[in-house]
């Protein structure tokens, strides 16, 4: 099992610099690569960072992207929809083909067959850098803790925190989707390399329990523990409980 590698910046903004220096590496050592790609309000400053540099001449013109989740009875122009926070954040913006952005879709008559049709893209694409983000209860995509996690594409129920946690980008907390669909920790795990970012004292608690704690479905971020390519990058917020149980020997040095 090998270390998962953590990097640690003053902010938010710096750290997805950086995450967006690897993005770009990974395109540029493999211009048709696969990208999976995360939501929520993490990865914003990423997608923007990728933005600025597509117009300063990156091209991502060979990628094709893969998405991790949707909610449940969204619509794909729906504000709240990861379809719509996709297309606002990166792809409006750069030039990914159409027809190489994958999505799942929350509105699906039926959904059972919208899973398989997801896992048919999935197995078909071999996903060079997997974007994550972590909820507070250790969550990845939408998999929620439980006391089994599945491998493929699925419907989940959110749990309490989690529907809390998203209720920021609602009207009122009674308006958040209940359910979503999500790829399953197979994928995931498969991806080549695996990127996480956590941002916020919020998540300071799980990301120590995922990265030093035993690796456990109650926490499915702690999965990550066997991949052999993890990076966590956080900001001092998310870092502090990894600081404080001596995670470093010394402050880290300031970015």
């Amino acid at each position: 099992m090998r270390k998962i590698q953590v990097r640690i910046f003053d902010n938010a903004e710096t750290a997805a610099v950086y995450s967006a220096a690897i993005v770009e590496q990974v395109i540029r050592s493999k211009p048709k690569s696969v990208l999976g790609l995360a939501t929520g309000s993490t990865p914003i400053a990423l997608y923007k960072q990728l933005v600025d540099f597509h117009r300063s001449g990156l091209s991502m013109a060979g990628v094709t992207t893969i998405n991790l989740d949707e909610y449940v009875g969204l619509a794909p122009d729906h504000p709240q929809s990861y379809s719509y926070y996709m297309h606002h954040h990166l792809f409006d913006h750069v030039d990914i083909p159409e027809s190489q952005i994958h999505l799942l879709r929350g509105d699906a008559e039926d959904l059972e067959q919208e899973c398989q049709r997801y896992d048919n893209i999935i197995r078909s694409h071999t996903i060079d850098l997997q974007i994550l983000g972590i909820g507070v209860n250790g969550h990845i995509g939408f998999n929620e803790p439980d006391s089994a996690l599945k491998a493929n594409t699925h419907v989940v129920q959110l749990a309490p925190e989690t529907i809390q946690a998203n209720s920021r980008f609602f009207t009122a907390e009674e308006t958040v989707p209940t359910q979503a669909i999500t790829v399953g920790l197979q994928a995931i795990l498969l991806a080549k390399q695996v990127l996480l970012l956590a941002f916020g004292k919020e998540k300071a608690k799980v990301i120590y329990e995922a990265v030093k704690g035993d690796v456990r479905t109650s926490l499915p971020a702690s999965l990550l523990q066997v991949h052999p390519n993890v990076t966590f990058v956080l900001d001092r917020a998310a870092a502090e409980v990894l600081i404080e149980h001596g995670f470093y020997t010394s402050t880290p040095p300031r970015a």
